[in-house]
């Protein structure tokens, strides 16, 4: 029998699985800097909706995986090996990602990157729901959430370092080898369901698990503020893929950082979300389950406020600053997300509920890379003289139009936020009048 300390083993895999997976989705962010990759995929260094599609196609797949395919995963080869083979899939498609010569092949292969991460988070909370207590999860669903920022942290450095000392296929080759030499030792070491949980009730048939996807589509739409926790969440992961994949390109074109800046730069947003994850989850025990939704409202607008103080500063080091004040009030608001799903959600929908709110908000977020792309063209062209070539001047005003967007996406967070405020309050409001005629 394993001791309890043997679960924390897994967790800190869990943790390690999300990081790589992280620096893999924002390997592009920083390739895209690059001449010599954007001549061989046939992509003009002013065509920025292209680039940002790039991430867009990653996330289609990977939204539709997390919504879809986790089900499957979960019943068809439980949590060890989903992540198995996981594992060798998004390594494959990683270090096999140089031999694409094509825009278009290169989209499809970023689409499957998309599907063999999304059951990840899924996964991880199977394996945490089935070793621990809903009264002691907390640390551990922090642990592997804060992978997302390191992975980011480390990933722009690594690809930047990896750009300048080699050709730019290095990054994937060295990736593709990461993902599957340092992850899948790991789960086949550390990651062990409990005999109950270890491959889960399998189907009899196909029909019976076309069933079960449609039980948990069902049992999520019971979700109390289904759909505006699910718009919630779509904005904040807006702001997350929207500033990750263009974050690079604008340090180093707007703000004229070199390459080597670029990287430890990029990189420190990234830190300063893992520190306030960790800080949100203990507001969010501190606070009580009726605040939370002040959590969204003041973190929002921490965020709007740094990344418009971002858009107007003249000093660039000042500006790369307000960007990681924005990062950090961004991480606050982060757990607050699977928290308030958990609260609205029954409990035997809870896993369901949030396998559809960050399916279906990493979908509609998905665009925002795109969107971004869009703006940054309309603007620099629009700026500059009619057929003349982009001036860095122009180029400066389209990424500032571009990262205007992220303030659009925190003005739905705070009214979401207050909407979720007010919709609990006067809930309880009726279950006290209700309780007292009784």
């Amino acid at each position: 029998m394993q001791s309890k300390n043997f679960r924390w083993y897994g967790v800190i895999t869990l943790f390690v699985i999300v990081a790589i997976s992280y620096v893999d989705r924002i390997n592009i962010a920083v390739l895209i800097t690059d001449p010599a990759f954007l001549n061989h995929v046939g992509i003009a260094p002013t065509d920025r909706v292209s680039q940002g599609f790039l991430a867009t196609a990653f996330m289609l797949g990977y939204g539709v995986s997390a919504f879809v395919l986790t089900p499957f995963c979960s019943t068809l080869f439980g949590v060890r090996r989903s992540l198995i083979y996981g594992l060798v899939l998004w390594g494959v498609v990683t270090w096999a990602s140089p031999m694409f010569h094509s825009y278009g092949m290169l989209l499809a292969s970023r689409i499957l990157l998309g599907v063999s991460e999304g059951p990840l988070f899924s996964l991880a909370s199977s394996y945490i729901k089935a070793h621990f207590q809903s009264h002691e999860n907390g640390k551990p669903n922090a642990i592997v959430n804060m992978g997302t920022g390191l992975g980011l942290a480390i990933g722009y450095p690594l690809v930047g370092y990896l750009l300048t000392q080699f050709a730019w296929d290095s990054s994937f080759h060295v990736l593709g080898v990461l993902n599957i030499a340092l992850g899948i030792p790991l789960v086949l070491a550390f990651v062990r369901m409990p005999p109950a949980h270890a491959d889960g009730v399998r189907p009899s048939s196909f029909g019976d698990a076309m069933a079960r996807v449609g039980n948990i589509v069902r049992g999520a739409l019971q979700t109390r503020h289904l759909f505006l926790i699910t718009l919630l969440t779509s904005a904040a992961l807006a702001y997350l893929w929207g500033s990750s994949n263009w974050l690079p390109t604008y340090l180093r074109e707007a703000r004229g950082f070199s390459m080597r800046e670029m990287g430890w730069l990029a990189s420190a947003p990234q830190y300063a979300t893992v520190l306030a994850v960790f800080a949100g989850g203990l507001l969010i025990d501190k606070l009580g389950r009726e605040r939370v939704p002040f959590i969204f409202m003041g973190a929002s607008v921490g965020v709007a406020l740094s990344v418009l103080m971002a858009i107007n500063a003249h000093n660039p080091y000042v500006a790369a600053s307000c960007l990681v004040a924005a990062n950090f009030f961004w991480g606050l608001q982060s757990p607050a997300i699977p928290s308030t799903v958990q609260h609205c959600a029954r409990p035997e929908h809870t896993a369901s509920a949030f396998g559809v709110t960050n399916g279906a908000g990493s979908l509609v977020a998905g665009f925002m890379p795109a969107l971004m792309g869009g703006v940054i063209t309309a603007v620099s062209h629009g700026t500059g003289a009619a057929g003349a070539a982009v001036s860095p001047a122009a180029s400066a005003a389209g990424f500032f139009a571009g990262f205007a967007l992220l303030i659009g996406t925190q003005l739905v967070v705070f009214g979401c936020g207050l909407l979720l405020w007010l919709r609990e309050r006067s809930r309880s409001a009726v279950a006290v009048s209700g309780s007292q005629l009784s």
